[in-house]
């Protein structure tokens, strides 16, 4: 009698994408050995996962049986012109901006002239020496980096966008981190990551922006479907603070699933701002680990998605220190059949006394067909701090449609009124001013 053992989907398929992973070769021999042992412990450690499915309780909500059903393949090297990437750019960041293509470093889209010394903004290859020795305390070494696909990442670990901030340097223009994924007739998969280190009492502001340049708006589809995968390290030492955009613009055909993991010292304060606007299926992790007390810890964040899109927001900040502040505020626009997954998971052991936490999920459904899952969490053992969490579901009210349209405004402009109102919040928010103007014109247009 012969028996003959299968294996799950989940686990061949991701077997085919650690095959894809293992074939990208390193281009720094500086640090090839550095690179090859993060990959090789991701590789072994990735034999015991399986891509997740509606079973596992944090994607419950989340289907990937739709990325099972492509067979991607390693993007090859394209050549962007400036004028190709020109609509992503940011008029601030023009002397202060890193581009990567398909997590391959271009350095002829990049121009960092105007970074301020003392900072580094650039790929592996161009670090000076001394952060080179000092890349294996804070590359792969966040906690929670044994995620599927966080682990995948690893195993294909070839280059790293890097902003490393040394002691008490202020950058003065916000920098420009622009990660592109490019389309065209196979379907590709990308790996970029991110690597952040802000010495004590260092400050930045920092765009982390993913996109293509083969569409107009974020929900167009591209003749091929490409997955993205991404990973950023974000480690904020003493007293140190960082302002941080994520904006998510990818296809509408596109795949995006993306780690955002944060390590706070003391003193230090980290402002989060989210934007989820492209992508097929999206979801975005984020994971803040509490170091040393009295953190200040910001996260805001509005997804806009419309027509069968889907996108999932996870986060968790673990408190293991006193006198630590958070405030959350996760917004969703959800129109046609579009689902919104939001899971936000706060953490206060008896440890961290005289806590102020505060989580809120405000949802706006545009149409009957549109769904949300909502679901603020707070795991509190300790007994002397103030925390709150709350979530709301709304459609537009008709009230106040009513009496825009008393006003003399019609059924569209009332409308819209109310959106921008809802989206303003976090989009008004923004530290450059130029990413608020074209957001607000992006969410108009997408909620016409």
């Amino acid at each position: 009698m012969v028996t003959t053992v299968q294996n799950k989907p989940e686990i061949l398929y991701l077997n085919q994408l650690l095959r894809l992973a293992s074939e990208a070769s390193i281009s720094d021999e500086n640090i090839a050995h550095l690179l090859q042992l993060l990959r090789d412990n991701a590789a072994t450690w990735a034999k015991e996962l399986a891509i997740p499915t509606k079973k596992d309780e944090d994607w419950r909500f989340t289907d990937l049986s739709s990325l099972l059903n492509i067979q991607f393949q390693s993007a090859s090297t394209i050549s962007l012109e400036t004028e190709a990437i020109a609509p992503l750019l940011l008029p601030e960041c023009s002397q202060s901006r890193l581009v990567f293509v398909d997590g391959i470093y271009a350095s002829h889209l990049s121009s960092i002239a105007g970074v301020s010394e003392g900072i580094f903004v650039g790929n592996l290859g161009q670090m000076p020496v001394d952060l080179q020795s000092s890349l294996e305390n804070y590359l792969a070494r966040q906690p929670g980096g044994k995620a599927t696909f966080s682990v995948l990442n690893t195993a294909a670990l070839t280059d790293v966008a890097v902003v490393w901030l040394r002691k008490n340097q202020v950058a003065e223009i916000p920098i420009h981190l622009l990660l592109i994924s490019t389309s065209g007739d196979t379907s590709t998969i990308s790996h970029p990551r991110v690597l952040v280190v802000a010495e004590p009492g260092s400050a930045a502001t920092i765009v982390e922006h993913y996109g293509t340049v083969t569409m107009g708006c974020s929900d167009r589809t591209t003749n091929s479907p490409y997955f993205t995968n991404a990973v950023s390290e974000i480690w904020l030492e003493e007293n140190a603070e960082l302002k941080h955009i994520r904006l998510q613009r990818d296809a509408g055909s596109a795949f995006h699933i993306g780690k955002t993991a944060i390590s706070q010292a003391r003193n230090s304060r980290y402002f989060g701002y989210g934007i989820h606007l492209g992508a097929k299926l999206s979801r975005h992790e984020v994971d803040i680990n509490q170091t040393g007390e009295a953190t200040e810890t910001t996260l805001n964040s509005l997804t806009a998605i419309a027509q069968n899109q889907l996108a999932d927001t996870h986060s968790a900040l673990m408190l293991n220190h006193p006198y630590g502040t958070f405030n959350q505020i996760h917004k969703l626009i959800l129109d046609d059949s579009a689902h919104g997954v939001f899971n936000g998971r706060v953490v206060v052991p008896q440890a961290a006394q005289l806590t102020n936490a505060n989580q809120l999920s405000r949802n706006l459904l545009l149409s009957p067909k549109a769904r949300v899952n909502t679901k603020p969490q707070l795991e509190i053992t300790a007994d002397d701090v103030k925390c709150s969490h709350g979530a709301t579901i709304s459609q537009l009210e008709e009230d106040e449609l009513f009496y825009l349209r008393s006003r003399g405004l019609d059924d569209a402009n009332s409308r819209q009124l109310l959106i921008d109102a809802f989206a303003g919040e976090i989009i008004n928010q923004l530290p450059l001013e130029s990413l608020q103007q074209m957001l607000s014109r992006c969410v108009a247009c997408r909620s016409l």
